[in-house]
C-alpha cells in the first residue's frame, strides 16, 4: 500500500513514514559519519584557507553549538596555519579526508531515496554529486556565523536569513541527491520543515549544549565532550530526517500535491 493511496489520517501516515525510514537510527549513522567523516575534512579544508575564512569558521561553530568551549578550541589548534596543516595533513591526507567524507553524503542520499521510495542511484550517476555537496556544505558552513548576525544587522534579522539559507540548502540537497528524479516543488515542505527544525534546534541548543559541554569535561574529560557533541548531532539530524521524511507525506496530501504541481517518487512501502 501507498502512502498517496491510504485514507488514514495524516498522522498515521507520519508515523508510518518515520517507521519506514527508521528515524533514529538514520539520524545515528548521520551523525557517526558527520562526527567521523565530514568534521575531519571540514577541518582539513579550512587548515589551507585563509586566516578570514578560518576566522569565519570558527565563529560559525560558535553560531551552531552556542559555546567556544573545548570542541571550538580544538578546531582553532587544528586550523592553526597553512604551513602546519601542510606540515600535519599534506595534500594526500586532505584528499583521503575529503573521500572519507563522502560515506556522510551517500548516508545523507540514502535518507532522500528512502523518504521518497526511490531506489539506490547508481555510482556513475552520482558520484560527483557527493563531492559538489560537500563543497557547498563548506562554504553554507562558513558563512553561517555572518548570516546569524544578518551581517551586521543583528540577530533578529539573522534567525530569518538563517531559515531561508538553510530551507534552500536542503531543497537543492534532495534534488541533488536524488538525481533530479523529483521535481522541485514537492522536495519544498521538506525543505521548509527541515530548515526551520535545525535553525530552531540550533538556537535553543545554546542555551544548554555550553553547560553540557562543560560538565561532561569535569567529569569525564576531554572524552566527555565528545559524547555530548555526539548527542547533540543525533538530535539535530533526528531534526534533518523527520523534515525530509515527513517532507515527502505533506507533498502528497491533497491540500498542497496539486499546487506543488503532483508528487513524484511514490514508492511503495
Amino acid at each position: 500500500m501507498t502512502i498517496t493511496g491510504a485514507a488514514r489520517p495524516l498522522l498515521g501516515r507520519i508515523v508510518q513514514q518515520l517507521a519506514h525510514v527508521t528515524i533514529l537510527d538514520m539520524a545515528t549513522r548521520l551523525a557517526a559519519q558527520a562526527f567521523l567523516a565530514a568534521l575531519p575534512m571540514l577541518i582539513a579544508l579550512a587548515s589551507f584557507c585563509p586566516q578570514v575564512v578560518r576566522r569565519e569558521l570558527l565563529r560559525s561553530l560558535r553560531t551552531l553549538i552556542g559555546t567556544s568551549g573545548p570542541v571550538v578550541a580544538q578546531a582553532e589548534e587544528a586550523t592553526g596555519g597553512a604551513d602546519s596543516a601542510l606540515h600535519s595533513w599534506g595534500a594526500a591526507g586532505v584528499l583521503v579526508a575529503l573521500l572519507s567524507a563522502t560515506a556522510f553524503t551517500r548516508a545523507l542520499q540514502r535518507l532522500c531515496e528512502r523518504s521518497w521510495g526511490l531506489p539506490h542511484s547508481g555510482v556513475r550517476l552520482v558520484a560527483w554529486r557527493w563531492a559538489v555537496w560537500l563543497l557547498v556544505w563548506v562554504a553554507m558552513l562558513i558563512v553561517q556565523g555572518a548570516l546569524h548576525r544578518a551581517f551586521g544587522a543583528g540577530a533578529l534579522l539573522g534567525y530569518p536569513l538563517q531559515f531561508v539559507a538553510a530551507a534552500l540548502m536542503w531543497w537543492w540537497t534532495q534534488h541533488l541527491l536524488l538525481a533530479g528524479r523529483v521535481p522541485w516543488p514537492p522536495l519544498l515542505p521538506g525543505a521548509l520543515l527541515t530548515g526551520a527544525g535545525v535553525v530552531a534546534f540550533c538556537g535553543v541548543s545554546g542555551l544548554w549544549l555550553p553547560r553540557a559541554l562543560r560538565m561532561s569535561v569535569e567529569r569525564y574529560g576531554a572524552l566527555g565532550s565528545v559524547f555530548t557533541v555526539l548527542s547533540w548531532l543525533i538530535l539535530f539530524f533526528t531534526m534533518v530526517v523527520f523534515g525530509v521524511a515527513v517532507g515527502r507525506v505533506l507533498a502528497q496530501e491533497e491540500f498542497l500535491r496539486h499546487r506543488l504541481g503532483g508528487a513524484a517518487g511514490t514508492g511503495s512501502h
